[in-house]
């Protein structure tokens, strides 16, 4: 078994908790979905917002739809100039027989184009 990382970004509407966490759960959700992940295979689940999101931390969304048990933490993305705004990102780190091929990453919203950039 691996260890294999799943990437996913979103954008937020608005800086507010209740954006925050509907932007969270919709993209962990669908995370999780793509992907058949079980919470007792996950290592621990990364979150970061660009800097001007701080209305909330999206980890209470992930408790709130049940990764009770799981290590979370929350940061913000390097403020650097002419990248996306208002966007929340996830990193789940879990144990895995898929190959790295297999892996569904998530990206949302107004973060489609990311994957694209390579970012």
């Amino acid at each position: 078994m691996n260890c294999r990382g799943i990437r996913g970004a979103t954008t937020v509407d608005a800086n507010t908790a209740e954006d925050i966490l509907a932007a969270t759960k919709e993209l962990l959700q669908e995370m999780v979905r793509a992907n058949g992940v079980r919470e007792e295979d996950v290592a621990c689940i990364l979150f970061t917002t660009t800097p001007d999101i701080d209305a909330e931390f999206p980890a209470v969304a992930a408790r709130e739809i049940g990764f009770s048990e799981t290590a979370l933490l929350c940061g913000h993305e390097m403020n650097v100039l002419g990248s996306l705004p208002m966007c929340l990102r996830i990193l789940i780190l879990f144990n895995t027989e898929k190959r790295v091929e297999e892996i569904v990453h998530v990206y949302i919203k107004g973060a489609k184009g990311l994957r694209s950039w390579g970012r």
